[in-house]
């Protein structure tokens, strides 16, 4: 029975906190419509038709300011504001409505298009109601939770449901939504969503609706991530994440087995270009198992851990290596600042035209010719996959003719004969499958392949 109870109402949480939930416009000015004119023969009896057409509707061509809705919710009595980065973008102009119909101008203070976060700032003449963040990470599937914006356009609405699902990752890199049924519809984008404590573990940004409207599968930003996000934002007007300098991929369960790894976790490192990775010699083929004294589950987790890490921070990484662990110290970089950079990622070179089939594909050294044809950088070194067999693993795991094969076995390669002696030591080894780094366009990805088709 405790189980399964509920709240009578969400009355008194409604009437406490939605004085702090604001409607957000916004007004744009966009350029007028330039319609060209349609091509009518001269002397047809419809030239005079789009003539009158076209003089009724230049005015058109004029710039107009064009309206927007959305929702957002104060976070201090002093006037700050978050709401969603995709609310206010490109405006010109943002007036805040507050719950008992007081208007105010606002003020961007800054914007996270990664997270899709925004914060504002009024200026008010009394203290303005205000709520708080809670701890998104203790919200459980199953609990309760209240939505409260501006849908539609229609004014302040309050809806409730549960947390639907955790953890859910749209399209970014930072994503860590809380799923919910609570109806969300356009206009919410940029709301709270409150646990039974009146405290805000979400902000409202996104639905999955074939329709356009709430079909019970609405998505809000954890508040884990956006109080990191608001902090930056007030302090620096920009974001300033932690960047440690490598790519990564996750680690499956073969290439778990071919690296001798207890299990498919931690983050994979297919390429170090210059940064602070590489200045504290980390190598291509660790394995990320710790970062900053916490484990590392997948990519997906060391990269929002990375960002949240303070830059200029020297932090151990723990990496597996050759069959045992070594504990790295970096400094971390910002992020925002070695995007602005192209790193090229560095490719060896070769010569010997080889050709032999393994691992159901067609394998040659590097020619000049082959190199001119596949685009590769001069003195590139590694095995050029010349064809794949359909029905191989190989296929199966995505390669295909084009691709450089430049080390096997965590080891570098130049030659098929290299390529079969690290095959031989990990037979040896009683390994299944062996590690392969390859190369699509300048960019590298570790495959495991079995070995059993050598």
């Amino acid at each position: 029975m405790q189980a399964m109870a509920r709240p009578d109402s969400f009355a008194d949480l409604a009437d406490k906190f939605s004085p702090a939930v604001v409607n957000i416009t916004t007004s744009t000015m966009v350029a007028g419509r330039d319609q060209a004119t349609p091509m009518v023969p001269e002397g047809s009896p419809f030239e005079d038709f789009f003539r009158e057409f076209q003089d009724r509707n230049r005015g058109d061509r004029a710039p107009r300011r064009s309206s927007a809705l959305g929702s957002g919710f104060v976070i201090s009595e002093d006037g700050f504001i978050v709401t969603n980065n995709h609310v206010i973008a490109g405006a010109d102009e943002i007036t805040i409505e507050f719950f008992n119909g007081d208007t105010l101008d606002a003020e961007l203070v800054g914007t996270d298009e990664k997270t899709d976060i925004a914060l504002l700032k009024v200026e008010a003449d009394n203290a303005l109601p205000f709520v708080s963040f809670g701890d998104s990470d203790l919200a459980r599937v199953g609990d309760w939770v209240v939505a409260m914006g501006n849908p539609l356009g229609q004014g302040f609405s309050v809806s409730a449901g549960i947390v639907s699902a955790r953890n859910r990752a749209l399209s970014g890199t930072y994503d860590d939504y809380i799923q919910t049924d609570a109806a969300i519809n356009r206009g919410n984008s940029g709301g709270p969503l409150f646990n039974l404590d009146g405290e805000v573990i979400g902000v409202n940004t996104a639905i999955l609706s074939p329709n356009g409207g709430s079909i019970g599968i609405g998505f809000s930003m954890a508040s884990n991530v956006v109080t990191g996000v608001v902090d930056q934002l007030k302090e620096f007007g920009e974001t300033r994440r932690g960047w440690l300098g490598v790519r990564i991929q996750d680690v499956t369960e073969d290439m778990a087995d071919a690296m001798g790894l207890a299990s498919a976790t931690g983050a994979l490192v297919s390429d170090v270009p210059e940064g602070p990775a590489m200045d504290a010699g980390m190598q291509a083929g660790d394995v990320i198992t710790s970062f900053d004294g916490v484990d590392v589950a997948d990519t997906r987790g060391l990269v929002r851990q990375v960002g949240a890490t303070q830059v200029g921070k020297t932090v151990r990484v723990t990496v597996w290596r050759d069959g045992k662990t070594e504990t790295l110290k970096v400094t971390l970089g910002r992020r925002e600042e070695a995007e602005a950079e192209a790193v090229p990622a560095a490719q060896p070179g070769g010569e010997e035209p080889v050709e032999k089939d393994l691992m159901g594909m067609s394998l040659s050294s590097v020619t000049a010719e082959l190199a001119e044809q596949l685009g590769l950088e001069d003195g590139a070194k590694g095995l050029v996959v010349r064809d794949v067999d359909e029905a191989s693993d190989a296929y199966e795991k995505g390669l295909r003719a084009g691709d450089l094969i430049t080390e096997a076995g965590q080891q570098k390669i130049d030659t098929i004969a290299q390529l079969e002696e690290r095959v031989a030591e990990a037979k040896d080894a009683g390994r299944k499958s062996i590690l392969l780094l390859i190369r699509r366009e300048g960019e590298p990805r570790f495959v495991a392949l079995p070995i059993d088709e050598s």
